[in-house]
């Protein structure tokens, strides 16, 4: 009874493992998980979320001028000095006709103030700091979008060169096996006596060519893999990268309606630190304004030598103009005017480049369109002209150079239609992100 126990527990175990393992195995990767997790774990885009988060900070830093200041200061002191004895013995309230000025005496002080400030006026400095410290936080925010685009981009160039290196793969196994096929029908007719041993080394030769070319292809396709999970910000493991096998994100590549580039995050961030370089012009002139701050603060004093103690308040108002300083407002001025101009100048540069951008990634698109069209007409021709000179060369009507040089021409055509459609796709990432779009667009609702 025990031991059938045991094997009942043996199978239930082992079930529950394979159970967790299926749980545990990977889901193939789509091209819209792959952008999501980037998203998330890569170094770049929480590097651009950590800026915002500092920048925040800044703009509370710049809003803490329209808060009251609160400060408490307390400490003991024992002192003989004549001047801070005597100002003890009065904030404890304890003068009296019979101390000797020059000589008090020992006198112990604990001192507990209170002080509450408040800024009435600083010359537009305070409201200049903060919408400077606003635009920073927002230019910041413009900052992680074209970082999430980037990488975006970057995503979608390393899940396309892993399905570019893979179909390569095939193509190059499909030209094998091509040749594989050609070899034997080589091999008997010269057993036959039908063909020069020379012809059939020439097919042997490219036979073992195409094997070392599929030898690297696959080295290329494993490097793809690594180079994806690198991107995605995950640490690369032993287990192989899978792909969806159809995959509906990739359609969604969509060709934008459009071509206005003035939502580009780089122009609206630069946008943004124009005005934080204006708040700062209006800064450092408000040095030229007055200062106008309230104060109150509350008092006590004990002391133990005299066995005394007292209370005491002070409330006003102070007014600080700064008549002359050497030229440093001027100074102040004059620097943050050029800071001013250099953002204005490096926003009329990114202007013209980014225009440059869209029209290549325009071009680029099309080009790549093109191309796309036109490898997949030439692999219908080459796997036609292939399936011909194949039946030729085993009925001894094709010279073997022939047939290589078909193979190859296939093999290459395969090829660059692979190429070309992973560049197609590539391309209109680029121009959506030339655009300031992200690389995916949204899901229509029948989707």
């Amino acid at each position: 009874m025990m031991d059938l126990r045991v094997r009942w527990l043996t199978v239930a175990l082992a079930l529950a493992i394979l159970a967790s393992a299926s749980l545990l195995r990977a889901e193939p990767w789509t091209l819209e998980h792959a952008v999501e997790t980037a998203l998330k774990n890569s170094p770049d885009a929480r590097i651009a979320r950590q800026r915002i988060e500092a920048a925040q900070a800044l703009t509370e830093q710049a809003s803490s001028a329209w808060m009251p200041q609160v400060m408490l200061r307390g400490g003991y002191t024992e002192t003989n000095n004549a001047m801070m004895a005597f100002g003890a013995i009065l904030n404890q309230r304890a003068f009296n006709f019979g101390l000797d000025f020059n000589h008090p005496g020992q006198i112990d002080n604990l001192n507990g103030t209170g002080t509450v400030a408040y800024n009435l006026y600083s010359g537009g400095r305070a409201t200049a700091g903060r919408n400077a410290a606003r635009a920073g936080a927002r230019a910041a925010e413009q900052d992680l979008r074209a970082t999430q685009n980037q990488l975006g981009v970057e995503v979608v160039r390393a899940y396309l060169s892993i399905r570019k290196a893979r179909e390569g793969v095939a193509a190059v196994e499909a030209g094998a096996k091509a040749y594989e096929a050609g070899v034997a029908a080589a091999r008997a007719r010269f057993e036959a006596g039908q063909m020069l041993k020379a012809d059939l080394l020439s097919l042997e030769v490219q036979l073992a060519q195409t094997r070392e070319t599929l030898s690297s292809v696959r080295h290329g396709a494993a490097l793809a893999a690594r180079t994806f999970l690198f991107v995605l910000g995950q640490e690369a493991s032993g287990e192989s990268v899978e792909l969806a096998a159809d995959d509906p994100s990739v359609a969604r590549l969509g060709v934008p309606d459009f071509h206005d580039y003035s939502q580009r995050p780089e122009l609206l961030g630069l946008q943004e630190r124009i005005r934080a370089a204006e708040a700062m012009v209006r800064a450092a002139r408000g040095n030229r304004q007055p200062t106008i701050n309230a104060f109150a603060s509350y008092q006590y004093d004990q002391g133990w030598k005299l066995d005394s103690h007292g209370d005491s308040w002070m409330a006003g108002v102070s007014i600080d103009l700064n008549v002359f300083d050497g030229g440093q407002t001027s100074g102040k001025i004059r620097k943050s005017t050029a800071e001013l101009a250099q953002v204005k100048e490096m926003l009329r540069k990114v202007t013209l480049g980014i225009g440059l951008e869209v029209e290549q990634a325009r071009l680029a698109h099309a080009d790549a369109v093109e191309r796309l069209a036109v490898t997949a007409q030439a692999v219908e021709q080459a796997e036609e002209s292939a399936a011909l000179s194949r039946a030729r060369f085993e009925k001894g009507a094709l010279l073997t150079a022939d047939l290589i040089g078909v193979e190859s021409r296939l093999i290459e055509t395969r090829m660059r239609r692979v190429v070309a459609g992973a560049d197609e796709r590539l391309a209109l990432a680029e121009l959506r992100r030339a655009l300031g779009l992200t690389p995916l667009a949204e899901p229509s609702p029948e989707m």
